[in-house]
């Protein structure tokens, strides 16, 4: 009797707490839980609908897996207190060689568990790999050793070069800006001049391979907030590879607009993020500076201006 009283005490406390960690997590959404914990390792300012999605993931499985932890955890240390051996003990405890209950349930449970997590990673990969039929934008990244250029491309055939209507290309001495509207669907169609690069932004929680050839990789992005985010090359290129860096601005659509037609008329990208009201210092990219390198001038392919 006393055991079984035990027995029942145990179990509530273990439903208690489970019910506690339910009830709070219900109150709370991803952001809430992601900033409380310092969003378990992924940046906390997630511009795009397609990162948001991918942060909430991140958040709840980690949270998922500590709770399994916690449970697993538990279970181990109150095995090693309840059934440690005492002075009194001078037999071995009855042996068993199955119990179906629990053996059901531990190959059920993981299996449920991974069904889960496989179910809203195809749906949250499909989401964010989806592409438009009439995107809002539709820029062309060129990578080439070791920077960047975006073509800006309008029409009813936005995949060849006679539809760029407005280029900006980087140097060793200007970090290139990607200036793109809030709330439209933009579409990113890249390639490389040379080797394999990659394009990425880490609050975007999302990067992209860039191929030499006609292999193109496309993908499709929507930011919600304007703001200026940092990019990167995340794939090893060559000798400068570290200082291949580039901004991704984004505004209004009616900024946005403005600051094409300013390119379009033949301002430089600083030229053009003045007429939209930045200042002097906000005409350059403001998340990360240009590295003073020593490159050869054929390292820079030609005819590419800002």
């Amino acid at each position: 009797m006393v055991a079984t009283g035990r027995s029942r005490v145990r179990a509530f406390g273990l439903g208690a707490v489970a019910a506690g960690a339910l009830a709070f997590l219900t109150g709370c959404d991803a952001q809430d839980v992601g900033k409380a914990f310092g969003g378990f390792g992924w940046p906390g300012n997630v511009p795009t609908a397609q990162s948001s999605q991918m942060y909430e993931m991140w958040i709840w499985s980690v949270v998922a897996a500590l709770l399994v932890g916690i449970f697993v955890w538990g279970l181990i240390f109150w095995c090693i207190i309840a059934y440690r051996k005492r002075a009194s003990d001078t037999e071995l405890p009855t042996q068993t060689r199955f119990n179906v209950p629990i053996e059901t349930l531990y190959t059920v449970l993981p299996f449920l568990v991974i069904a889960v997590l496989f179910y809203y990673t195809a749906v949250i990969q499909t989401n964010v790999n989806k592409l438009s039929a009439n995107p809002d934008v539709t820029v062309e990244v060129v990578a080439f050793k070791w920077n960047w250029q975006f073509n800006y491309r309008t029409g009813p055939d936005t995949n060849t070069s006679a539809s760029t209507v407005a280029t900006t290309t980087g140097a060793s001495d200007y970090i290139p800006v990607l200036v793109v509207p809030t709330g439209k669907t933009i579409r990113i169609e890249e390639t490389s001049k040379d080797v394999i690069h990659s394009f990425w932004v880490p609050e975007m929680l999302f990067k992209r391979d860039v191929f030499p050839g006609s292999v193109r990789n496309v993908f499709q992005v929507t930011i919600e907030e304007p703001g200026s985010y940092v990019g990167r090359c995340a794939e090893l290129c060559g000798t400068y590879h570290s200082m291949m860096n580039f901004e991704v601005r984004a505004v209004s659509p009616e900024d946005y607009e403005k600051f094409l037609a300013a390119k379009k008329a033949g301002k430089t990208t600083p030229e053009a993020l003045g007429v939209i009201g930045f200042d002097a210092e906000h005409q350059y990219a403001t998340t990360t500076v240009p590295f003073q390198v020593k490159q050869d001038a054929q390292l820079v392919p030609p005819n590419l201006g800002n």
